[in-house]
C-alpha cells in the first residue's frame, strides 16, 4: 500500500470521518441563510449553547499517546482554560529569528497518530506545528457540543502555541480538515490569524447536522443554535486572507460556500476557492503542501 494511503488510513482508522447519517426528520433550514451583522467574536460572548445531551464525542477512540517526532503536551481548553486537554506539538529549538507557526484542527471527533503523521510537511517546511484535539474526544473530559464549545477549544489552542518561546506572532496561520475546517472558518471569525486554509470545510450547520445526526447535542428548536455554527451567516467577520480547499472526488462547492466569499468580499476580505485532486479524505497531503505555498505568500 502507498505511504500516503496508508497515512491516511491510519489517521481516520478511528471513525472521524466514516460515520453513516442516522434516518431522521430532516430539520428545516431558512430559505435564505441569514446575514448576522454583528461580529462572530461579539456574538459568542452573548451567546451560550443550550445542550440538550451531554457526554462525550460520537466516536470511540483509544486515548492519546504521543506520535513519533511530536511533544505531547496538555493545554487548558474551553472557556478560561477550564477543560484540559491534549495536543501534539512538534519540537523545535528558539532561535533568534521567531518561527512560523500553524495551528491544525484535524477533522471528525476524535484524533490518532495518522493525523500526525500528515503533519510532516509543515515542520519540513520550518513552521512549529501544533495539533490540539477537542473536548470530549479520546476519552477526555468536557461534553462534546458540535462545533460550538469546540470552537473555544481551538481558541485556546491558538493561544497557547503562540505564547511559546519563539514563535512569530506575524507568521502564525490556520488550517483543517473537514470539521477541523468548519472550525478553522469559525475560529478565523472570532480572532485574527496571518491566514487560514479550511479543507473540505462545511458552513451551513443545518445541512450538517441533517446529515450527521448523532452529532445534535442541542435544542434544534432554537435557530441561534445554528447560526452560530454556521460560517456563511458571519462573512463579514472573517478577519484574515482564507483559502477554501476541496478535492475533485468529493461533493463540490455550492452555493453556500459561493454566499459565504460574497459576503466575505463585500467586507473587503480576501478569500479565495480551489480544488485539487483527491477524495475528501486523499486530498489532505496535497492540501497540507498548498497550504503551505498559500502562507509562504501571504507572509512574504
Amino acid at each position: 500500500m502507498p505511504l500516503t494511503r496508508r497515512l491516511l488510513m491510519a489517521g481516520f482508522a478511528v471513525g472521524a470521518l466514516a460515520r453513516k447519517a442516522a434516518a431522521v426528520e430532516t430539520i428545516p433550514a431558512p430559505e435564505t441563510l441569514p446575514l448576522e451583522r454583528e461580529d462572530y467574536g461579539d456574538a459568542r460572548r452573548r451567546f451560550h449553547t443550550h445542550l440538550l445531551h451531554k457526554g462525550p464525542a460520537p466516536e470511540q477512540a483509544a486515548p492519546l499517546g504521543t506520535p513519533p517526532g511530536a511533544r505531547r503536551v496538555m493545554y487548558p481548553g474551553g472557556p478560561e482554560g477550564s477543560i484540559p486537554l491534549v495536543a501534539w506539538i512538534s519540537p523545535y529549538e528558539t532561535t533568534a529569528k521567531p518561527k512560523p507557526a500553524v495551528l491544525f484542527l484535524h477533522g471528525g471527533n476524535a484524533t490518532g497518530d495518522g493525523h500526525w503523521e500528515l503533519m510532516k510537511p509543515y515542520v519540513e517546511a520550518g513552521f512549529v506545528v501544533m495539533l490540539p484535539s477537542f473536548r470530549g474526544e479520546n476519552g477526555q473530559e468536557g461534553a462534546f457540543s458540535g462545533f460550538y464549545d469546540e470552537t473555544s477549544d481551538a481558541l485556546a489552542a491558538a493561544h497557547y502555541l503562540e505564547n511559546l518561546p519563539g514563535i512569530d506572532r506575524d507568521r502564525f496561520f490556520l488550517a483543517g480538515h473537514s470539521n477541523g475546517g468548519t472550525l478553522s472558518l469559525l475560529s478565523s471569525m472570532t480572532r485574527k490569524f496571518r491566514a487560514s486554509v479550511p479543507i473540505s470545510a462545511g458552513v451551513n450547520s443545518w445541512r450538517f447536522f441533517n446529515r450527521y445526526t448523532e452529532d445534535i447535542r442541542f435544542d434544534v428548536t432554537d435557530s441561534k443554535e445554528f447560526v452560530m455554527r454556521s460560517s456563511v451567516c458571519f462573512g463579514p467577520s472573517l478577519k484574515c486572507p482564507t483559502l477554501l480547499l476541496r478535492g475533485t472526488e468529493e461533493r463540490p462547492f455550492d452555493r453556500d460556500h459561493q454566499l459565504l466569499m460574497d459576503r466575505a468580499r463585500a467586507a473587503g476580505v480576501s478569500i479565495e476557492a480551489k480544488t485539487l485532486p483527491g477524495t475528501h479524505n486523499g486530498v489532505v497531503p496535497g492540501a497540507v503542501h498548498e497550504s503551505i505555498r498559500f502562507f509562504n505568500q501571504v507572509a512574504a
